[in-house]
């Protein structure tokens, strides 16, 4: 690889970077094209990126980003699996790929400038999707003005069942 590709890969790589939600470091040592090839396109899917990069050129590209520490996680041969969106879905792909593949590796990722480790990346791809969550959101909203409502109309009802009781006792006296 020439300097100037070099240069061009590395400005690429740094922009992605900037960009992104979520930077995972896997090893793919003894996958075959075919199976890498399938990760790919499930991530694909889940809206996230697998680039198998040289480390020297990803440590570089990651110096003025906050993935500057994974630049000390870079042995070996690694894929960079990127995300700019959802970070839950790449991790449940990564996760059940992982487990039906024992060539992949999940080594470590960084999210928001902290580092996670294997275990952080399987409770992150534990968790419901994105969708899941907002609904579960909405529906705590809901059910509070739900509530709110029968608290505030508890009060007129009460009311009128003591004017009804009233009511019915002068009915009775007469």
């Amino acid at each position: 690889m020439d300097k100037q590709t070099k240069e061009r890969t590395i400005a690429e790589l740094q922009d992605k970077l900037k960009k992104a939600q979520l930077a995972v470091l896997a090893g793919y040592s003894g996958m075959n094209v075919e199976k890498i090839n399938a990760l790919r396109n499930e991530l694909r899917k889940a809206g996230t990126e697998f680039r198998v990069i040289k480390n020297t050129l990803f440590g570089i590209a990651s110096e003025k980003t906050e993935y500057a520490g994974l630049k000390g996680h870079l042995r070996g041969p690694l894929a960079v699996v990127l995300t700019y969106d959802d970070v839950v879905a790449p991790t449940k792909v990564l996760s059940e790929f992982a487990k039906k593949n024992a060539e992949l590796d999940v080594k470590v990722g960084m999210m928001g400038g902290k580092l996670l480790d294997r275990k952080q990346l399987e409770a992150l791809a534990n968790l419901p999707s994105k969708e899941v969550l907002l609904a579960m959101l909405l529906s705590v909203f809901v059910s509070a003005q739900a509530s709110m409502v029968h608290v505030l109309a508890a009060v007129p009802r009460s009311f009128l069942q003591v004017l009804n009781a009233y009511r019915q006792k002068k009915e009775k006296e007469n």
